[in-house]
């Protein structure tokens, strides 16, 4: 059985032009992108190498809360 989780990313523009975004139940995981195709492309791989990084050292997702 195979488990899926969905997490929500934020993603907005900034000043000097480009965006950013960040998943806020995953803090410190983050990217940003020149176009919003380049960020959205850049948030998937962000969030893969996130949660396998947790995954490596034995760490599950954690939420972090005020």
């Amino acid at each position: 059985m195979r488990n899926e989780v969905t997490y929500t990313v934020h993603i907005e523009a900034v000043e000097e032009g480009g965006y950013v975004a960040f998943f806020p139940a995953l803090p410190g995981c983050h990217t940003q992108g020149e176009t919003l195709e380049e960020v959205i492309a850049m948030a998937k791989d962000a969030l893969t190498g996130f949660l396998e990084c947790l995954h490596a050292h034995g760490r599950s997702e954690e939420r972090r809360v005020g």
